[in-house]
């Protein structure tokens, strides 16, 4: 399965740094709103929505209360960690959409056989991508479209992603559909400093911080 997921795990790892690429202020007003993506709003209630889904499959799947605060603690940082997610989507979307670049079902059922029978079946696949990348089971062929997005414009860009000349030119090609797309964050979920590539969180007085239920309130820093 990691194999299938190396595009994606440079996508995720990559977040951090390649962050500034999403560089918002914060400065527009977009009531109940988490992030406006091309003049479109991810609301605070569709973030949430998507956060709630995660914890409660995690909540099925971990019966054991201990071991459900565990696992916990090890997403504390969701839902920031959920609209980046979101957001980045939307990048890739475009910048593929850009590259002539498409997704047919037939794609992400392809790739879901293989993956459910490198799992031992769609149990295990499922509950795989819940712990490994926080993913609700009905949000995994989600997941499987934006994975196979990816890989497709990579190689439609001549992208080699175990290189970093390949990296920056995948990355290139998202910075510029982020651009076109002038993402601008909720400053509740801090803001990205572009100098040092890393997020930096608000120190807005009138902004309430907003954390998981008993997860910690800040990311940890790359």
């Amino acid at each position: 399965m990691h194999r299938h997921r190396r595009t994606a795990l440079i996508l995720s790892a990559a977040t951090i740094a390649a962050a500034p690429l999403l560089t918002a202020c914060g400065s527009k007003a977009h009531p109940g709103a988490a992030a406006v993506v091309g003049g479109d709003r991810i609301t605070v209630a569709q973030l949430e929505s998507r956060v709630n889904e995660v914890r409660d499959a995690q909540r099925a799947a971990i019966p054991d209360d201990a071991q459900y605060s565990q696992a916990i603690a090890k997403s504390g940082t969701l839902t920031r960690s959920t609209l980046h997610t979101m957001v980045l989507d939307e990048v890739l979307h475009r910048a593929a959409t850009d590259a002539g670049v498409s997704v047919t079902r037939r794609d992400i059922q392809t790739m879901r056989a293989g993956l459910e029978q490198q799992a031992g079946g769609r149990k295990a696949l499922e509950q795989g991508w819940l712990q490994q990348y926080s993913v609700a089971p009905a949000r995994l062929d989600d997941s499987l479209r934006t994975e196979i997005e990816a890989q497709k414009l990579a190689k439609r860009l001549g992208a080699d992603m175990n290189s970093p000349q390949g990296q920056a030119l995948f990355w290139k090609a998202l910075s510029a559909a982020s651009k076109k797309l002038d993402i601008d964050l909720n400053p509740r979920y801090g803001t990205w400093d572009v100098d040092k590539n890393k997020r930096a969180d608000s120190k807005t007085p009138w902004v309430r911080e907003v954390s998981d239920s008993g997860a910690a309130a800040q990311e940890q820093q790359a």
